[in-house]
């Protein structure tokens, strides 16, 4: 029984062995193999990995509001949720003002009906905020979303940003808000652009102007992009109107100033040749990646 014994013993270390030689064998063989198959060369550069960068319209807010920074505007932010005051009264825009018909509102609903309350239509209700807290003289660029209650297309957003300008002290004139907006064209779109005033109507300022540069597609030639005048509207501007300041108890005799306001997401429509407005709030990487 004690040889039988050994000799099974024998035989079982022996294939053992041999059966722990053959899988430790094919083991350097699975390395090798993948070794060779999935090698790095360490020599090669790294793969980049993907980063995010700026929205289009982060990027022109802070590339304008450096221009006005350095032309010694100070860069305010306000509500977007706003009374009914600061939005259209104290801007003489009074409840019956048909100038009211220009601005497609988002109402709120609020217990009192005596201080109605919206999503701001533009940003020149800070105009009256930072006048009432400042004494001249003023200096500020408001940027910030604004809302309208609006079909949207290719031309027309319910929310989009705007940028105003305000400035007031004594003796200031509209030669002083000609070669501030002609040194804001110059800086943003090229030295080589010609820049126009025209006439133009906003209820809070008094003489209003349209502001707009030779089209740099077409040279002023006339083409698509300008619509054939040879001119691509970029905001609207004017004097404070007086009884706007009478509001903030500025005295008009005293003090006088101008405001300007443009749409962001416009000048970068004409500034790079973009024809839907949507492009901008659709998230599609393709398009964003571009900026």
């Amino acid at each position: 029984m004690g040889a039988s014994a050994n000799e099974v013993k024998a035989f079982l270390e022996r294939h053992y062995g041999e059966k722990k030689e053959t899988l430790k064998q094919e083991a350097y063989q699975d390395l090798e193999r993948t070794l060779t198959v999935e090698k790095i060369d360490v020599t090669l550069p790294g793969r980049t990995i993907p980063l995010g960068r700026l929205h289009p319209t982060t990027q022109i807010v802070r590339q304008i509001c450096d221009i006005f920074v350095a032309l010694g505007f100070q860069v305010v932010e306000g509500p977007e949720v706003e009374w009914d005051y600061y939005n259209f009264e104290a801007l003489n825009i009074p409840a019956d003002h048909p100038a009211r018909d220009m601005f497609s509102t988002f109402w709120i609903d609020t217990e009192s009906s005596e201080r109605p309350m919206l999503l701001r239509t533009h940003t020149s209700p800070m105009q009256i905020r930072v006048m009432e807290r400042t004494r001249p003289p003023v200096r500020v660029v408001v940027p910030g979303k604004v809302y309208r209650y609006e079909a949207t297309d290719a031309t027309h957003e319910s929310m989009f940003y705007q940028l105003e300008g305000l400035a007031v002290d004594e003796n200031i004139t509209l030669a002083d808000l000609k070669g501030t907006l002609f040194e804001f064209a110059k800086r943003l779109f090229g030295e080589e652009r010609k820049v126009r005033f025209r006439c133009d109507y906003f209820p809070f300022v008094e003489p209003g102007v349209e502001v707009a540069i030779d089209c740099f597609a077409c040279g002023g030639a006339g083409c698509r992009l300008c619509s054939g005048t040879g001119w691509l509207e970029i905001l609207g501007a004017g004097m404070v109107h007086p009884d706007v300041l009478r509001r903030v108890n500025y005295d008009p005799d005293v003090y006088t100033g101008f405001a300007f306001g443009l749409g962001l997401e416009r000048i970068l429509m004409l500034r790079y040749g973009i024809d839907d407005v949507r492009l901008f709030y659709s998230n599609d990487t393709r398009f964003l990646r571009q900026f």
